[in-house]
C-alpha cells in the first residue's frame, strides 16, 4: 500500500493545544478504534507501513504526541510537568473523546509505549487491550541502571540535562544528530522511507521540537518516576490484556526478561514475543507487526 493510503491528515484541538493526526477506516468508521502512539525522535509517520493494513479491520488513529511532529509544544518548565506521561496520556484521552471513542485498543512504540502504559494505569476504563513495543517500564529501566544501560541509553541522560544545553548542541547539526541517533541500534541503512525521513528531519530541524523531546526525557527522569512509584505503592497495575513485543536484534531482549517484567505490572494476561528486527519495529518488520496486532487486537 502507498504512504498512508486512504488516511485523512487533520488536526484536533484538545485542552492543551492542537494535535496533528491521521485516521482511517475501511468500514466507514465502524471498525473498533485502534490508537497508535509513536516513538522518539519520530512522529505518527512511523506507523505508515502498518496503518493501511490495520485500517482494513480497525478505525486507526495515528497522532503526534505533544512535543513531537506538528502537535503543540508547551514551553520548558523547571518541573517538566507539561511533559509528564500523565499529561500526554490525558491528551490522547481527550483526542479520542473528540473523535467519538470513549474506549479503544492502544499500541505504543518507544516513548509512545510509555505514554500508553501511563494511560492504561490512569484510565483503565478506556483501554480495552494494550500493546507495548520495545520497552520495559521506565521505572524498571532506571532502577536496574548499570554501566551497560548508561552507555547504551546515554541519550536518556543527555536529553535530561538542564534546558537548553542539549538543545543547543542538537540544533547546531540536527540532520547529523538525527542520523547518528537513529543508528545506535542495528537497522537497515535504508530503513526510513523518503516520505517518513522527510517528516522526521523536518521535526529535527525545528528547535521547538528538540525542546519538546528533551522535556519528555527530563520528565521521564523526574515527575514520571514520582507517578510510577505512587502507582506501584498503591498496587495499581495494567488491567487489560497486554501484548509486549521487542526486536531480537535490539537491547530489550538482550538485557531483560521482558515478559517477566511486564507480568509484574499487569493484572491481566500478558502475551510476549520477539520480532526479528532492531528497535524500529513498525518500520523494520511491518508484516510481523501487522500479524501480531491482528491476532491480539481482533
Amino acid at each position: 500500500m502507498g504512504f498512508f493510503d486512504g488516511f485523512t491528515l487533520t488536526r484536533v484541538t484538545v485542552p492543551g493545544g492542537t494535535i496533528r493526526l491521521r485516521h482511517a477506516s475501511r468500514h466507514g468508521g465502524s471498525g473498533p478504534p485502534l490508537l497508535l502512539l509513536h516513538g522518539n525522535p519520530q512522529s505518527h509517520v512511523n506507523w505508515h507501513r502498518v496503518a493501511p493494513a490495520l485500517a482494513e479491520r480497525f478505525t486507526v488513529i495515528c497522532p503526534d504526541l505533544r512535543g513531537y511532529g506538528e502537535s503543540f509544544k508547551p514551553p520548558a518548565t523547571p518541573d517538566h510537568a507539561p511533559y509528564a506521561k500523565r499529561e500526554m496520556a490525558n491528551d490522547m484521552v481527550a483526542l479520542m473523546e473528540q473523535l467519538g471513542h470513549r474506549s479503544f485498543r492502544l499500541a505504543g512504540h518507544d516513548r509512545g509505549g510509555r505514554v500508553a502504559h501511563r494511560l492504561a494505569l490512569d484510565h483503565p476504563d478506556r483501554v480495552e487491550r494494550l500493546a507495548v513495543l520495545d520497552i520495559i517500564p521506565t521505572l524498571e529501566h532506571f532502577e536496574r541502571a548499570n554501566m551497560e544501560f548508561a552507555l547504551g541509553y546515554y541519550h536518556w541522560f543527555w536529553f535530561a540535562q538542564p534546558h537548553p544545553f542539549p538543545e543547543t548542541l542538537i540544533n547546531a547539526a540536527p540532520d547529523a544528530w538525527f542520523h547518528a541517533h537513529t543508528s545506535r541500534s542495528p537497522r537497515p541503512s535504508d530503513l526510513f522511507s523518503s516520505e517518513a525521513l522527510a517528516d522526521y528531519l523536518a521535526g529535527a530541524r525545528r528547535p521547538e521540537n528538540i525542546m519538546g523531546m528533551c522535556e519528555d526525557y527530563r520528565a521521564a527522569a523526574t515527575i514520571d518516576l514520582v507517578h510510577d512509584r505512587e502507582s506501584r505503592a498503591a498496587g495499581v497495575k495494567i488491567a487489560c490484556p497486554t501484548l509486549a513485543l521487542w526486536g531480537s536484534k535490539g537491547r530489550i531482549g538482550a538485557w531483560y526478561d521482558a515478559p517477566a517484567i511486564w507480568r509484574q505490572y499487569c493484572a491481566a494476561d500478558v502475551t510476549a514475543a520477539a520480532i526479528d528486527c532492531g528497535h524500529y519495529i513498525p518500520e523494520e518488520a511491518p508484516d510481523a507487526t501487522i500479524h501480531h496486532f491482528l491476532r491480539f487486537f481482533a
